[in-house]
């Protein structure tokens, strides 16, 4: 039998998508929250496009918190890319508990970026992503 996320509590795995204001290709990321209490926290990959090794592999910490339907968390890099250090992010969770869509800023920077959750559908977050723009 499948299980259904609660939308009730974030923990879990999460396919996501964030995309640039200035036509660069959008890049695909992987999330794992838990939400204890109203913090959230977390861990993301997600692939190098700005400055790396050809196939390099970025890893990131999150921390945030909940609060009904608002979602916001800073995500960290972990330094081994100068290119990479803190975005913050600032999401709705759907009435569902599945997906998060929001917006992302850096200084001088910003855009938008959506996280889904349902068991092995990572590319529907594509396809969504798309279909918004």
């Amino acid at each position: 039998m499948k299980r259904v996320p609660s939308p009730q509590n974030l923990t879990g795995i999460w396919h996501g998508l964030y995309s640039y204001p200035h036509g660069r290709a959008p890049v695909s990321f992987v999330a794992t929250l838990i939400e204890a209490g109203s913090t959230v926290s977390g861990t993301t990959h997600e692939p190098c496009d700005t400055g790396g090794r050809p196939n390099e592999t970025l890893y990131a910490t999150l921390l945030g918190r909940r609060q009904d339907s608002a979602v916001i968390f800073m995500k960290t890099y972990d330094g081994s890319n100068p290119n990479y250090g803190r975005v913050a992010y600032e999401g709705t969770l759907s009435a569902d508990g599945t997906e998060i869509e929001g917006r992302w800023t850096v200084p001088g920077n910003a855009g938008k970026f959506l996280m889904i959750r349902s068991a092995g559908k990572a590319e529907a977050v594509t396809r969504k992503a798309f279909e918004r723009a």
